[in-house]
């Protein structure tokens, strides 16, 4: 009988870490850990604000939920839920490690993406180490800046009418001593996948000291090249995965962050607590489906082609998407039309203040969508006088500029 392994070794966490992982803990507290869900609750309008109600759109979910294995794996694994079971860790880490070529001590294991997403730019930026982020895009990272008073960048997608893509040579300019250069690929909220000659660009010219955090949250559901060879490259790369996109995890909550052992013993810092047992059996199902990727992405790449040719049909301009939401320009102010939608029960994402007249739009199923439609026409049927101007997409800023956020 194999004696029981070391907790301490299962976790990536030693006794000689504890006390700066007390000290990070400390900071890490008095931050709320802010998830896509969290964002598209909070643009809701109050009075609508219940989650059980009309068709939500609005936070990029996967209605599809978890596959039919990850269902089983978690009704078969709750008669052991009153276990840690801390070996299941261990288990998803080298399972992911091994299908992706990798070593265990590259991944850390996490209840989601969004811890290590604000562990990395607490661990990496400060005062004179400032966050780069791309104008529009997932606005978590900022937050966690602000937290300890790291500026924030702001550089505004490059060709913002056409491509809608990270500007990696602004992004790498906007500063000589940034912290952390955050990359969302595909990019949150416009769906746009950054070229693979545009990351190696990025990797090989940030200036020294920084850390590139690319986020591929989003990755399943594009055709480019993915990151994780800079990692076995030993570059300054964290990569992030989540399970709550494609594989239809948001709500049970797993995650990785995968980089450099230095550099991820630098997130472990902040701690991390024990995992569910019912995601983590659940991840290892939904890794282990090989078909389940494809499938997928070729259910969403449907719908979303569908919904997009129609607003394209009818004079709306779209980000042209490889991801599970894309930006459609209203030529409205975005917030009216949001609220208008609401009205009718249709949950559409928030506004990002540099493109005020674009909604986010989720592909949901395609009886939602279909429903999308039907609202989106009336909606927009109804020319209230007052609501109509330009389309501000990409207008405020010139390309290569970038502001500061507080």
């Amino acid at each position: 009988m194999n004696p029981s392994p070391d907790p301490t070794v299962l976790s990536g966490f030693s006794r000689r870490s504890f006390f700066r992982y007390a000290a990070g803990a400390s900071i890490a507290a008095g931050m709320p850990i802010l998830t896509e869900a969290h964002l598209a609750m909070a643009s809701i309008p109050i009075k609508f604000a219940d989650p059980n109600k009309g068709i939500h759109i609005d936070a990029n979910e996967n209605p599809l939920g978890p596959s039919e294995a990850a269902r089983k794996a978690i009704v078969d694994v709750v008669p052991r839920g009153g276990r840690y079971l801390m070996n299941l860790e261990q288990d998803l880490a080298e399972t992911f490690a091994k299908q992706e070529g990798l070593s265990a001590d590259n991944i850390r294991v996490y209840a989601g993406s969004s811890e290590p997403l604000h562990y990395t730019v607490l661990a990496f930026t400060s005062k004179d180490k400032p966050l780069v982020i791309a104008d529009p895009g997932y606005e978590a990272p900022m937050w966690a800046a602000s937290a300890i008073g790291a500026p924030v960048l702001k550089v505004p997608l490059a060709d913002p009418q056409g491509a809608a893509t990270h500007d990696i040579k602004a992004m790498v300019a906007a500063a000589s001593n940034p912290g952390v250069i955050y990359i969302c690929n595909p990019n949150n909220p416009t769906g746009t996948c950054t070229p693979r000659a545009d990351l190696e660009s990025a990797v090989a010219t940030a200036p020294r000291g920084s850390v590139l955090l690319i986020d591929e949250a989003y990755i399943h559901l594009c055709d480019q090249p993915r990151s994780l060879d800079f990692v076995k490259e030993g570059k300054d790369v964290i990569v992030l995965r989540t399970f709550s996109k494609l594989y239809g995890l948001a709500g049970i909550r797993m995650g990785f962050a995968i980089g450099r052992p230095d550099l991820l013993e630098k997130l472990d810092t902040f701690g991390r607590n024990m995992l569910p047992i019912t995601a983590m059996v659940a991840a290892k199902a939904s890794l282990d489906e090989a078909d389940l990727v494809p499938a997928r992405k070729k259910i969403i790449a449907g719908t979303r082609t569908e919904t997009i040719a129609w607003l394209k049909s009818n004079g709306y301009a779209v980000t042209p998407s490889e991801s599970n939401c894309f930006m459609v320009d209203t030529k409205r102010p975005g917030k009216q039309v949001q609220a208008a939608l609401a009205a009718k029960e249709m949950f559409v994402g928030r506004i990002w203040p540099a493109w005020p007249t674009q909604l986010r739009i989720t592909v949901g199923t395609s009886s939602e969508m279909m429903a999308f439609r039907k609202a989106f026409t009336e909606v927009m049927s109804n020319s209230t006088a007052g609501m109509e101007m330009p389309s501000l997409h990409g207008g405020r800023f010139g390309k290569g500029q970038y502001t500061f956020w507080s």
